[in-house]
């Protein structure tokens, strides 16, 4: 071993014979506790960066134009639609300067001498008839026991005549007052033969009132 190698190896030894030694004693410990805390007030003292405030962004002031005192507004667009009369609307009634006659339109004219229309015509009603000459109805019997008392007076009968002419049903709708005479006229009435009655032309079943007067001569 060279005289090189050899102090290298006492001086590495004495090193480590003064680290343990400082150990031992609390000289490393003072050290340390030396340098934290002056790191700490290092730390400390040193000011915080404050953020820099944003500064206002300065916007171009508009500048007003002068106007120019030739240029006149543009007028608004009138709209003529409620000027122009309505094309439905009427024409105006204008007195007649000789008659003194308002005149109306013609359509109105028109109008009221249109004829209205006319309700259909009832169908034509023919009554019936008893007293028709071919008919040959006899009178009625002028009952004895009523001639010798003095009975007399009018009867009608009514009776429901078919479209032959034929009594169907008959009853007394006005007495005479004595039942005889109102007897002999309801049995004549329903032998007779009467014309029908008809409407529209067409003969049918009516009702009718015969008449029967009983007078002494």
């Amino acid at each position: 071993m060279t005289s090189r190698d050899l102090r290298i190896v006492v001086t590495v030894l004495l090193l480590h014979g003064g680290a343990l030694w400082a150990l031992q004693s609390g000289l490393l410990r003072r050290t340390v506790e030396l340098l934290v805390p002056a790191q700490v007030l290092v730390d400390m003292a040193t000011p915080m960066e404050t953020p820099t405030p944003p500064q206002p962004q300065h916007q171009p002031t508009p500048v007003a134009r002068p106007q120019t005192p030739s240029a006149a507004p543009t007028p608004m667009a009138v709209s003529t639609a409620a000027a122009q009369p309505s094309a439905i609307a009427p024409a105006p009634v204008a007195p007649s300067a000789e008659t003194g006659i308002t005149e109306r339109p013609a359509t109105t004219a028109a109008i009221s001498t249109a004829p209205s229309a006319a309700p259909p015509a009832p169908a034509k009603l023919e009554l019936p008839s008893s007293d028709a000459d071919y008919l040959n109805n006899p009178k009625p019997p002028y009952p004895p026991i009523s001639k010798r008392l003095g009975e007399q007076g009018k009867v009608v009968i009514r009776t429901l005549i078919g479209a032959d002419g034929v009594s169907q049903e008959a009853s007394i709708h006005q007495s005479s007052g004595y039942d005889r005479l109102d007897q002999a006229a309801l049995a004549t009435a329903r032998k007779w033969r009467y014309v029908p009655g008809k409407r529209a032309g067409v003969a049918e079943a009516m009702w009718f009132n015969v008449p029967f007067t009983f007078v002494l001569e």
